[in-house]
């Protein structure tokens, strides 16, 4: 308890240094904005000068890393007894980098962390702050035991690696924090080993198409054809999040019903303390636990995908997409058939949930690990969903539109897709028309299995069209 404790109490000390770090940024960043100089340097053609004058005034302001590293010295001086310098100088580094998607126009603003909301505390190397070392953290006088099942053979491979730093995080599991060591080692991780005692080795030089949408994403090699849901497990947990979330709506509302308009809106006039009855927070508390199992099993379904389709091929090939756009609400607004007017509505909430971009960037990073990059193709020159390789031509498909009628033969569309990809040329902005005639047949004989298969399974999204 004395332990818990103390960290709790560090772990707000870290969450005040951060939202400190983030006022001073977005002063100094005020400042820069309403100087001449910069008033003057915004109106110049872009071009290396203009770049150079840029950094200058970033430099003059304190818009710079080693600046907010001097600005959280004092601070850290005041908390010496429980926050060393390297810790320090890693919260300021974070604040900058948040704070730098502002000053590149990559974001609109930054988010200060609420009490409670400081997940992970990270030093800068092993040999001093926090560090690892006889299976014990040690951190300002804080010794903490790690706990390493003795039967993790994975685990213990992992450990002989020399370690570059340590993280200490924490979640909110079961009404109450569970901290962990997170340790970033050196080099790549070991393989894993099967119930045989072999190594599971993965197919080298074999070509795999991915075809990735919102929902679902449809897989192409030379010996298999997959279209699967993304992250199937969410979506029971969706329902409940969604159930929870209205009930604690109601109660809000119960509780503070001067807080809203006749119209049911929030009325911002309202400057009176929010209550919050038992109920609401027992509520709140469970979201919470749901929300973290939503994560931990999306992680984990993505995590045993990516190794599945690894498995396939190494030579993957993938468009690239902008999930950002598709999140966005439409901007024109439109009427249907009956005179109403159409939701503007996306896929924001279904991309949450199922994390597409979560996928990819797994797959990438465990390419990474034997120094294989994923291939991404140029979507607006490939246009796989428009493609036909029997023809040579374009043919714009609307989106409710799943199969490809070829005459003699339907197609899934996804799957289709996929497999263009996987017979995409090297130089990644071309399909290979050749290696698509030599080998429709073998696909279109998977296709037809896998279509049978979903077709067994009874219930499967709507986006399939199956």
């Amino acid at each position: 308890m004395h332990q818990e404790h103390k960290l709790s109490k560090r772990f707000e000390l870290c969450r005040g240094m951060y939202n400190a770090c983030l006022r001073e940024l977005l002063k100094r960043y005020t400042a820069l904005k309403q100087s001449k100089k910069y008033r003057v340097v915004c109106k110049m053609e872009n071009g290396k000068k203009r770049n150079k004058l840029f950094s200058e005034l970033n430099k003059e302001f304190g818009l710079v890393e080693y600046s907010i590293h001097e600005f959280v010295k004092p601070m850290q001086h005041a908390f010496k007894k429980n926050i060393d310098s390297f810790t320090s100088q890693k919260i300021a580094t974070r604040a900058f980098k948040a704070f730098e998607k502002i000053m590149y126009i990559q974001g609109k603003k930054v988010h200060f962390k609420k009490y409670g909301e400081m997940y992970s505390v990270e030093g800068k190397s092993n040999s001093t702050g926090i560090r690892y070392k006889d299976d014990n953290i040690f951190w300002n006088g804080l010794v903490l035991r790690t706990i390493v099942k003795k039967k993790d053979v994975y685990a213990h491979l992992a450990l002989e690696d020399k370690v570059k730093f340590v993280r200490i995080k924490r979640e909110w599991i079961k009404n109450k924090y569970v901290y962990y060591a997170q340790l970033v080692l050196e080099g790549t991780p070991p393989k894993k080993y099967n119930s045989k005692g072999m190594k599971n080795n993965s197919s080298t030089q074999k070509r795999v198409g991915i075809d990735i949408g919102t929902s679902t994403v449809a897989v192409c090699s030379e010996t298999k054809v997959m279209l699967t849901e993304l992250a199937p497990s969410v979506v029971e947990l969706d329902k409940q999040i969604r159930i929870i979330q209205r009930s604690m709506d109601r109660s809000r509302r119960a509780s503070n019903p001067l807080k809203y308009k006749e119209d049911g809106t929030f009325d911002t006039s309202n400057k009176d303390k929010w209550l919050f009855s038992k109920r609401y927070m027992r509520k709140k508390s469970q979201l919470k636990e749901l929300q973290r199992l939503n994560r931990a099993k999306r992680k984990q379904d993505h995590e045993m995908l990516a190794n599945s389709i690894i498995a396939l091929g190494d030579v993957i090939f993938v468009e690239t997409m902008s999930f950002k756009g598709l999140q966005r609400r439409a901007k024109e607004t439109t009427v249907n058939e009956k005179g109403k007017f159409n939701k503007k509505k996306r896929f924001g909430r279904t991309i949450s949930n199922r994390a597409p971009a979560m996928l990819l960037s797994i797959i990438e990073r465990k390419l990474k690990y034997k120094s294989i990059r994923l291939n991404k193709v140029n979507t607006t020159l490939i246009k796989a969903s428009q493609y036909n390789h029997f023809t040579n031509t374009y043919e714009k498909k609307k989106l409710h539109e799943r199969w490809n009628n070829f005459g003699f033969c339907k197609i899934q569309r996804d799957l289709y897709s996929a497999f263009l990809l996987m017979n995409c040329k090297e130089s990644l902005d071309e399909i290979d028309r050749d290696l698509c005639e030599q080998h429709f047949h073998k696909f279109r004989k998977m296709h037809d299995l896998e279509i049978i298969r979903l077709k067994k399974k009874g219930k499967t999204p709507i986006s399939t069209g199956i």
